[in-house]
């Protein structure tokens, strides 16, 4: 006889009515606080936040608490919803530190088990939109890393963080344990640093005396670590996922208005054929982001897998969907006024966060019992 084995639920990668009313109420906040010339004048002065677009994004449509249960004070909702709100993000590359605020540190002080005590209040103040919070590790972590880098003391130098200037506190881990440091204590340092992608800055943060208050030992920590940085890498997917959608409406309509030889210039058949395969990517890249999202918030097994195969697949697709909205549009897309940059920078950035894509596809192997790709 053989071991009856319960069947495999297949994901859920519809979206439903409840994200498309959660989609329409972030898209039009950010038609209105953050459209192109309005990013294009942030990245120009010397705070590329809006303070104001973070609080209603935060608090007034209530989306840094989406990954939080109400008990502790969030809105009790799950990783698609939060990823459909990354999506409307990365279509408009605002910049504003909710993958790394609202996803990551959230959800490491949720595997915390924070019930009570220091995590659970800075999780509701962060659900609240009242602080934000990062990971003090550079944005290149991948998930994997995660309990490798509980080492050393509380003092150290760690490059390349974002969203540390935007930081309230800052989620340092050590090999004592995962500490909670305030930014503005004695012996914080943050550097702001010149980024390629202007709308995600980075910054050096240097420690050197801090104190901090220790949220957890260095053993649930680490594992609370590679959780947060998981869903991190699972849900920057659907950042990739917005961006590439937004290049592609955009190129589209643009070969459409743009006529040489009086005709408009999507209508020549070899530009055709570059649009429809990029639909054809784009399409293939809302399954893997979808997918990883639901696995996320199913709590299912086959999560890593499922985020390593949508950011192996979906950091291609953004960078692939970037160029050719830059090259499609020709002279103007090269300009500063254009916003297409925004686009290209930002996939090149995220192609290379929580993991390049061939670090995941060597997860993939690994997971998957195969030979190394």
């Amino acid at each position: 006889m053989t071991a009856q084995t319960e069947p495999v639920q297949a994901p859920d990668l519809l979206y439903s009515e409840a994200e498309d009313d959660l989609r329409s109420a972030v898209r039009s906040l950010l038609g209105d606080r953050a459209d192109a010339p309005t990013v294009i004048a942030a990245i120009e002065s010397d705070t590329s936040y809006d303070l104001r677009l973070w609080e209603s994004l935060a608090a007034g449509i209530g989306a840094a608490g989406l990954l939080v249960p109400e008990k502790l004070g969030g809105q009790g909702a799950t990783h698609r919803e939060a990823a459909v709100v990354l999506e409307e993000l990365g279509r408009s590359v605002a910049p504003a530190p909710y993958l790394t605020s609202s996803v990551v540190a959230t959800e490491i002080l949720l595997a915390l088990g924070a019930g009570n005590g220091p995590a659970a209040e800075l999780l509701g103040e962060l659900a609240a939109g009242r602080r934000i919070a990062v990971l003090a590790l550079p944005f290149a972590t991948p998930a994997a890393d995660g309990e490798g880098t509980f080492t050393g003391a509380l003092d150290r130098t760690v490059p390349g963080v974002a969203d540390a200037a935007a930081a309230d506190v800052l989620l340092v881990p050590t090999a004592e344990g995962l500490y909670a440091v305030e930014t503005g204590g004695t012996g914080v340092g943050v550097e702001p640093l010149v980024p390629l992608d202007l709308t995600r800055p980075l910054a050096t943060v240097t420690l050197a005396g801090a104190t901090g208050t220790r949220l957890a030992d260095a053993g649930p920590a680490a594992q609370a670590v590679t959780r947060g940085l998981l869903a991190g890498a699972g849900l920057l997917a659907s950042e990739q996922l917005g961006l590439a959608e937004w290049c592609l409406t955009e190129t589209v309509r643009y070969t459409r208005e743009r006529h040489q030889f009086n005709r408009p210039v999507g209508s020549f058949q070899s530009l055709k054929h570059r649009m429809a395969e990029l639909w054809l990517e784009v399409v293939s890249a809302r399954a893997a982001a979808r997918n990883a999202a639901d696995a996320l918030a199913t709590g299912s097994p086959d999560a890593p897998l499922a985020v390593a195969v949508a950011q192996a697949y979906c950091s291609r697709v953004a960078v692939h969907a970037a160029e050719e909205c830059v090259q499609l549009h020709g002279g103007i897309g090269m300009t500063w006024e254009h916003p297409a940059h925004l686009y290209l920078k930002r996939a090149k950035a995220d192609s290379i966060a929580y993991g390049t894509a061939g670090r995941h596809r060597e997860t993939v192997a690994e997971l998957m019992e195969l030979p190394a790709p």
